[in-house]
C-alpha cells in the first residue's frame, strides 16, 4: 500500500520511524516531511498529506505533530481527506471500519513508538464497513450538504 506521512517538527522522528517500519512491512513510502527538529508550521504539512490522498499519490495517510490535533485539522480542510486525530488501537480501527478514514493523525508527545505502530497497524489492516456508514460519509461531502 502507498502510505503518505507528513509531520511538523515535534512529529518528524516519530514519522521517521514509523516510515523505516512501514518499509520493513513492504508498504511504499511517500515522505513529505518535515526532516529534522527545527520549527515548522503544521498546516502546510497537513495540507500536503491530504493533497498526496486527493491526487492519487497515496491511498493512506499518516500525520503527526505534537499533539496530532492541529495537522489532522490541516488537513480535513481538503474535501478528499477524512483524517481522524486517535491515540489507540480501536480509535483507529472505529476511524476506518465506521468513518472510511483515509488518514489517521498521531501526536508525538501523547504516543510511544510501540504503540504508534499499534495504532497504524489496526488502522492499516480495518476495512470500512459500509452499510449505515456510507450514507453518513457521504453527508461529509460538500456536494451533499445540505440536502436531506
Amino acid at each position: 500500500m502507498r502510505i503518505a506521512l507528513a509531520a511538523d517538527h515535534a512529529g518528524f522522528a516519530l514519522k521517521d520511524d514509523l516510515a523505516a517500519w512501514l518499509r520493513e512491512q513492504g508498504h511504499e513510502v511517500l515522505d513529505l516531511g518535515t526532516n529534522s527538529p527545527e520549527s515548522v508550521d503544521y498546516p502546510r504539512f497537513g495540507a500536503s498529506l491530504a493533497e498526496a490522498l486527493a491526487d492519487g499519490r497515496a491511498q493512506r495517510g499518516i500525520a503527526v505533530c505534537g499533539s496530532g490535533i492541529g495537522i489532522a485539522i490541516a488537513a480535513n480542510r481538503n474535501p478528499a481527506c477524512r483524517c481522524a486525530q486517535v491515540s489507540e488501537p480501536l480509535s483507529a480501527r472505529l476511524a476506518r471500519s465506521h468513518n472510511d478514514a483515509n488518514a489517521i493523525a498521531l501526536g508525538a508527545r501523547l504516543v510511544g513508538p510501540d504503540m504508534a505502530r499499534a495504532i497504524v497497524e489496526e488502522f492499516l489492516s480495518s476495512d470500512f464497513a459500509g452499510g449505515r456508514h456510507q450514507r453518513r460519509v457521504d453527508q461529509l461531502s460538500p456536494a451533499l450538504q445540505g440536502t436531506d
